[in-house]
């Protein structure tokens, strides 16, 4: 599959916030609302979709791809780009996991060389911590918030 990145905007941001997760991943549901949309629209996100138009997912970096609660317990210290992503729920479980993750990835390598790549996952999410682990990112911090435990991962330069 090949991916396009597009810069967001808000057609694509309420798109996006519109998908809809099966249980357990309904955690990551959002509401569409003007702060989640004027979040989606600070320049730090990225839609991607494929060849057709089809919106397969989204990507972030710096601040907005942090749980602002860690803070509190020091995982976000080390300098670090900092990644958050998400796939078209149609998408999910379908395979499409390894490329799409390898793609932003690579991204980040040609954008930010020299540089290491942190995610904060949700520890239930055995699934997407797997494939971070294939992809190279190794287990680093831990912290919880009202409604769930995360932990850090980073992937090395």
């Amino acid at each position: 599959m090949k991916l396009i990145i597009n810069n967001m905007n808000k057609n694509l941001a309420t798109h996006i916030l519109n998908w809809k997760y099966e249980r357990p991943y309904d955690f990551y549901n959002n509401e569409v609302n003007g702060e989640e949309i004027k979040e989606r629209l600070d320049g730090s996100y990225y839609a991607l979709s494929d060849e057709q138009g089809e919106v397969i997912g989204f990507f972030c970096f710096g601040a907005t791809a942090q749980i602002p609660i860690g803070n509190q317990y020091g995982v976000y210290n080390e300098n670090f780009v900092d990644m958050g992503l998400g796939m078209n729920p149609d998408y999910v479980g379908k395979g499409h996991g390894y490329d799409f993750c390898s793609f932003i990835i690579n991204y980040i390598r040609e954008n930010y060389e020299g540089t290491s790549i942190r995610l904060s996952v949700a520890t239930f999410n055995k699934r997407a911590i797997h494939l971070y682990e294939e992809l190279g990112f190794v287990k680093k911090g831990k912290f919880t918030t009202d409604f769930a435990d995360f932990i850090t991962m980073i992937k090395e330069v």
